[in-house]
């Protein structure tokens, strides 16, 4: 058992580092005026910043959830460390050798576990970087050659090379003094079938992935060579060090420029990272094997100190082909989590900044993040082009696809803007406009209805509150019914063959699947990532189970993904296009039941813009169901 940190050791420690230095690694401090700095909460998210921090005492408080401590404690609450750990992190950071009470120099069996493993992986760093200059890492070499990196772009961003062997790493751990326990336990090797260590990644080139703070936590690998047969990227599993979903790529060399600038760009990949930061985008980051999501968000947040008072900026990149332009749409669910102004930038060629750089130059990477377009201009105009608006069924149409998202925006002024500028897309009349506007008005005010009482929401705007209706019985899952039976086959293919119903399946709302067990599948894929993130990793429905709420849930979508689809041979695009057609056609003819019926209740008592406001969704839906039943799929 690991002896006591002498207590002249812990306080040399505190008195060696400033509260202010370690905090501003996460977060980003302003000053607050008496001697003291603010800025946003990294314990809870706020809207106004209540984090503050003294100097001169060494403290820290949140006057909004009441978290405070010294600077020890603010390390064990962001990082989950043990005291013991926290204090060892500092005093590596202060080049102070601890002592403990049963005795002498701080013996590596002493240390706590999560110090040994980010000091396996410091050393594994290290070594990597040295194998790339060796003969078999020419593959490697010539990899970043090709993409415009040198000698000296490697160095800086600590890329290396895995040898192919087995257990070239493993080996060379033992021989550092680190047990097989930690070398498993940190990722950096698997279970091999006889029992022994085999080193994770062989024959590839090896990012590594540092915290915050800088410490090296984890790695992403590159495929090189044809006879590979494992993913793209293989990054490390999740560990007690590294938890993928609170991880960005380059935040230790983007963070403070990030706060200075209060600017954040995101980009897709390590390579896209590098690019950026060497064409003078060093504000540049990545997530790692995963979408985008409210983790990384909290972290951008806090270094852009985002508040109602305070706006910076968030720049997403996308590949400008039809995956990177259904990526950007997923952000979009996301920005208004931001206060920051949140724009996309797409490349007109559909390259990635990587691609970019070596085609057209730095200055034409910088080019692309400073023309970046608001996020909510790319949904509005990329919904609206996907139909001829110069007929009156394709205005309909684009109305119905444009019109929720901005009935989104969350800020009325903005929203009413976006709604006068949908009309023009629309080819509206000028002056005839107020109809547009009044629609949006009228899906914001039911989004909000629908947030106070969940229960009465649907994708599938509801004009009124339904009449309270006798208790839904519980389904019996049944594959002979012929609706159950499409939403079945529907999960199916999105979980066995994501490519198939890509992009349009992450379109679907929850509540087109009329079935209880099978909406929260779809809401589990959702969560995962969707099916365009599914098209990218090579064990989706390992992603999809990781995000199930409970056993029930994950045993379904295990039995969805070994069931086979009941095509007669090989499921394809045009088996996938018609299920789903008829899936999307059931929950419209659902819906054009429910506003006929309401159009007979409200009769002549109904005011005229509430009348032509129905009349209008009735007609945008029928057109849409006979879109869908002459065009099949491409109508989707």
């Amino acid at each position: 058992m690991a002896g006591r940190i002498r207590d002249e050791d812990v306080q040399a420690v505190r008195s060696a580092l400033p509260i202010d230095a370690v905090v501003g690694d996460y977060v980003q401090l302003t000053n607050g005026g008496g001697g003291e700095y603010k800025g946003v909460c990294p314990f809870h998210d706020e809207k106004s910043a209540s984090f503050y921090v003294n100097p001169s005492k060494g403290v820290f408080h949140c006057f909004g959830c009441q978290e405070n401590g010294d600077t020890i404690a603010f390390l064990m609450k962001i990082e989950h460390f043990t005291f013991a750990e926290a204090v060892e992190r500092m005093a590596a950071q202060a080049g102070i050798t601890l002592r403990y009470e049963e005795g002498g120099y701080s013996p590596r069996h002493q240390q706590g576990e999560r110090t040994r493993l980010v000091e396996a992986h410091k050393v594994a760093a290290a070594w990597y970087q040295e194998q790339l200059a060796s003969p078999e890492a020419e593959i490697g070499r010539r990899f970043l050659a090709e993409r415009g990196f040198d000698e000296e772009a490697a160095k800086t961003f600590g890329v290396g090379y895995a040898p192919a062997g087995w257990e070239h790493l493993v080996r060379y751990l033992r021989g550092k003094g680190f047990t097989d326990k930690e070398i498993l336990l940190g990722g950096l090797a698997s279970q091999g079938q006889r029992g022994g260590l085999i080193d994770r990644f062989r024959g590839r080139l090896v990012w590594p992935i540092r915290d915050i703070a800088g410490e090296v936590i984890g790695f992403g690998a590159r495929r090189l060579r044809e006879d590979d047969n494992g993913p793209k990227y293989l990054n490390t599993p999740e560990t007690p060090i590294y938890k993928k979903s609170h991880v960005l790529y380059g935040i230790d060399l983007a963070k403070k420029e990030i706060a200075k600038s209060g600017r954040a760009v995101v980009v897709e990949g390590y390579t896209d990272v590098m690019a950026c930061h060497l064409a003078g985008v060093t504000t540049a980051v990545a997530t790692c094997g995963t979408a985008f999501a409210e983790d990384h968000i909290k972290i951008i947040r806090r270094l852009l100190m985002d508040t109602s008072q305070y706006r910076g900026e968030t720049v997403f990149t996308f590949d400008g082909d039809a995956a990177g332009q259904k990526a950007a749409l997923r952000a979009f669910e996301d920005d208004q989590k931001f206060a920051a102004k949140t724009s996309i930038a797409v490349s007109p060629g559909g390259m990635d900044p990587c691609e970019l750089r070596l085609a057209k130059g730095d200055e034409a990477v910088r080019e692309l993040i400073d023309n970046s377009v608001p996020l909510f201009e790319f949904a509005l105009r990329t919904a609206v082009s996907q139909h001829r608006v110069e007929t009156p069924e394709g205005q309909a149409a684009a109305m119905e696809a444009a019109a929720p998202i901005v009935a989104k925006i969350k800020d009325a002024s903005v929203r009413h803007g976006y709604a006068v500028r949908l009309a023009g897309l629309l080819g509206v009349t000028p002056g005839d406009e107020q109809f547009v506007v009044r629609r949006i008005t009228q899906l914001a005010r039911w989004n909000r209805e629908r947030q106070q009482n969940p229960r009465a929401g649907s994708r599938l705007s509801r004009p009124e509150a339904p009449v309270a209706a006798p208790a839904r019985p519980v389904f019996r899952l049944d594959p002979r019914d012929p609706n159950q039976f499409v939403e079945r086959e529907t999960l199916k293919l999105a979980l066995q063959y994501p490519e198939l119903v890509s992009p349009a399946f992450d379109n679907y709302g929850e509540d087109e699947f009329v079935t209880p067990p099978y909406a929260e599948v779809r809401r589990v894929i959702g969560r995962a990532g969707g099916v365009a993130y599914g098209t990218t990793v090579a064990d989706f429905t390992g992603v999809v189970r990781e995000a199930c709420p409970d056993d029930t849930v994950r045993s379904l979508v295990t039995e969805l993904t070994v069931e086979p689809v009941r095509s007669v041979r090989k499921a394809d695009a045009i088996y996938a296009g018609n299920f789903l057609v008829t899936l999307r056609l059931h929950a419209v003819d659902r819906r054009v039941a429910e506003v006929r019926a309401h159009l007979q209740r409200i009769g002549t008592r109904a005011a005229p813009e509430e009348l032509q406001a129905v009349q209008g969704e009735l007609f945008a839906l029928q057109q849409y169901g006979h879109r869908l039943r002459s065009h099949g799929a491409a109508a989707l």
